[in-house]
């Protein structure tokens, strides 16, 4: 597939009538709003010590191939993506995107063999915070943030309740320009927990503090998972809660030099981890392939019909058929 991501240079699209992604599946309407971030990203690394990046993330997802897959469920006919190649630059939209949806669906294929092998465990959904920390501070944070945890995870009311945890990384940016890392988790605990095993959210307060070896109170949020009205599973949303992005693509584009030191800070720090019986489930390999973020392994569609190609329209913004 060609890799050049300026399909404005097609005579095809140069014409009135233009056939757009969206007019075939108005459903992948978060392709054109992610490839548009992407563009802006882009545009913020050219022309500094990250213009290596830039020209990653320029040839990102620049063409995509879809297929009409039949879904096994109501037997309806959609688009599936069938051919892309992405940059995966840790902070373009389009890939952090695509990341979060891998990681969820990888979490939902094994959940219902987790649930048959645990049908009375419980989930619980925790959030670690600590002070803003300044932006040129902000991996030696983490680095403290993440060995603080280990020292948590061994303390008896983790040990004896927690049978298997996922915890990912978010970094938001403050009003005053500091960044906020916290962590979310996901927490597969014993029935026991809502009985003689229970943690109150003072308590986890106190843990944290006590592990991380603060002088002041955090902020720490815990609640059980339960079943939400409308939801398909609930899981579902606390699953999406702790495998989104890394940084919001809103904070990303608001301050350049803020993205630029962003990038420098977390160069080559993993930030999903896993333990217990999650461990080998939702293990962070060193890098995605392009098949890995396209889900292709993720389900069982069967794709017919010819491929359908569209190409990424740098001015008008949108993906068009080619």
């Amino acid at each position: 597939m060609a890799t050049n991501s300026n399909p404005t240079s097609n005579p095809v699209l140069q014409g009135e009538q233009l056939e757009f992604l969206t007019d075939l599946s108005p459903q992948d309407k978060p392709w054109d709003e992610h490839r548009a971030q992407t563009q802006q990203i882009e545009g913020l690394y050219r022309g500094t010590y990250f213009d290596r990046l830039a020209d990653r993330v320029c040839q990102c997802s620049g063409y995509l191939a879809f297929g009409w897959a039949t879904d096994p469920e109501n037997g309806e006919n959609r688009l599936k993506l069938v051919g892309a190649h992405f940059c995966r630059v840790r902070h373009c939209p389009v890939c952090q995107w695509r990341r979060s949806l891998m990681w969820q669906a990888r979490f939902l294929r094994v959940l219902p063999e987790l649930e048959a092998a645990w049908p009375t465990a419980r989930w619980i959904f925790l959030t670690l915070t600590v002070r803003n920390c300044p932006i040129t501070d902000l991996r030696s944070t983490i680095q403290h943030m993440n060995t603080s945890f280990h020292r948590l995870i061994k303390r008896p009311e983790f040990a004896s309740n927690v049978i298997g945890w996922i915890r990912s990384t978010e970094v938001t940016r403050g009003h005053d320009g500091s960044a906020h890392p916290h962590f979310h988790v996901l927490m597969m605990v014993r029935p026991s927990y809502f009985g003689k095993g229970y943690v109150t959210q003072a308590r986890w307060t106190e843990l944290w503090k006590e592990s991380a070896r603060l002088d002041y109170t955090p902020i720490v949020h815990v609640q059980a998972v339960k079943n939400r009205r409308g939801s398909e599973h609930p899981l579902r949303a606390a699953i999406a809660e702790t495998l989104k992005y890394s940084t919001k693509p809103e904070d990303l584009l608001m301050d350049r030099d803020w993205l630029l030191e962003l990038t420098s800070q977390v160069h080559k720090l993993r930030f999903i981890g896993s333990g217990g019986l999650l461990k080998e489930v939702l293990r962070e390999s060193e890098e995605e392939t392009d098949e890995d973020l396209m889900l292709l392994n993720e389900d069982g569609d069967q794709i017919v019909g010819p491929e359908i190609f569209f190409g990424w329209h740098r001015r008008i913004q949108r993906y068009v058929r080619l």
